[in-house]
């Protein structure tokens, strides 16, 4: 059966269901990536989105038993040329209509990446109905759907204990801070500073997720706080909180980043990384002057920022993601670096 995923622009572009779930709306975003879709499908930073993938071919290799990054999809639909059978290993397919995702194959996906990359990330439909109205209705709670209920420690490291402040964070994120022989405790995103220094954290992890950084701008009195009192390290939305905290300012990209084949130049030691991104918000270049924080990685591409330092205090951002997953693994140093910040009580990057 036909269905059709029609954008806010009046464009429409039409497809086969797989699934028998056949109606999403959301912010429709393209992930450039070859691989990695199990990852990407799981990552909270894309609750409620509609994504696109531009490779021709997904689920060609199954789904491996450790390839979540959350308990669920968090995708609201999914646009792809072809969807593969499924061989030895569970199939792609079958996750999608248990999980209750709608899917449409066919779809001309190279056509509706071109017309994003030129009018911008923007809301869309999928549906049956090729006369369907285009409501915008506001993406709320986002964060609060994603965050954690409570209190989740993992690891058991005697070099330390680190708090995640949960905004959506990933799994492989954590177990990379598990991995260097950490405790981590993540907690939800709104949890009072009087109850995370109770915890009596070493050092503090802002964590991914999903939606636009001003929507927290009740938190970032905390944040700073806690980036002023413990070594702190603030990855995707985490970076941008911290930069807001700390007085930059964030704006929209017309088609974000999101893939595992971003160039990202560290300006301290020219040396570059292919990393993985996901975001459709950057921190205003010119900003960072009117705040104590530094840059420490651009993007080769458009110039982006891509991290900041605060030169006097123990602290440093990434707006792309170290821990991969999917993606190339150039970055995970700067988890080696966290860790050196930990242990010698001085920033590293500085």
């Amino acid at each position: 059966m036909n269905g059709s995923i029609s954008l806010l622009n009046g464009m429409q572009f039409t497809g086969t269901w797989e699934t028998s779930a056949r109606h999403a709306s959301g912010e429709v975003v393209f992930f450039t990536g070859m691989t990695g879709y199990q990852e990407v499908l799981t990552d909270p930073s894309y609750a409620g989105q509609i994504i696109a993938f531009t490779y021709p071919l997904i689920g060609q290799y199954g789904l491996e038993s450790d390839g979540n990054e959350s308990a669920r999809i968090q995708a609201a639909g999914v646009l792809v040329q072809t969807l593969a059978d499924h061989g030895d290993r569970p199939a792609l397919k079958e996750w999608f209509e248990k999980e209750g995702i709608p899917v449409l194959s066919q779809v001309d996906v190279r056509a509706l990446v071109h017309v994003l990359r030129e009018e911008g990330d923007q809301f869309g439909v999928m549906s049956s109905n090729p006369d369907v109205h285009i409501d915008i209705q506001p993406v709320n709670h986002l964060t609060a759907r994603v965050t954690t209920t409570s209190q989740v420690l993992e690891g058991n490291g005697e070099k330390g204990h680190v708090v995640c402040l949960d905004f959506g964070v990933k799994a492989s994120m954590v177990g990379e801070i598990v991995k260097r022989g950490y405790r981590v405790t993540t907690v939800p995103y709104d949890t009072t500073k009087d109850v995370i220094t109770s915890l009596r954290p070493d050092a503090i992890l802002v964590s991914n997720g999903p939606g636009d950084p001003r929507d927290h701008l009740g938190r970032i009195e905390v944040i700073r706080e806690l980036a002023l009192t413990y070594p702190t390290l603030g990855i995707c939305m985490g970076h941008q909180l911290l930069a807001l905290a700390f007085g930059c300012k964030i704006e929209k990209q017309t088609y974000g980043h999101r893939g595992s084949n971003h160039p990202v130049r560290n300006v301290k030691t020219n040396e570059v990384w292919m990393t993985s991104q996901n975001h459709g918000y950057v921190v205003e270049r010119m900003s960072i002057e009117q705040s104590p924080l530094e840059l420490l990685y651009e993007n080769v591409n458009d110039h982006s920022v891509e991290g900041l330092v605060h030169p006097n205090g123990r602290l440093f951002t990434t707006q792309f993601h170290p821990e991969a997953s999917p993606g190339p693994i150039d970055a995970q140093s700067v988890f080696d670096r966290f860790d050196e910040m930990i242990q010698q009580g001085v920033n590293v990057y500085a």
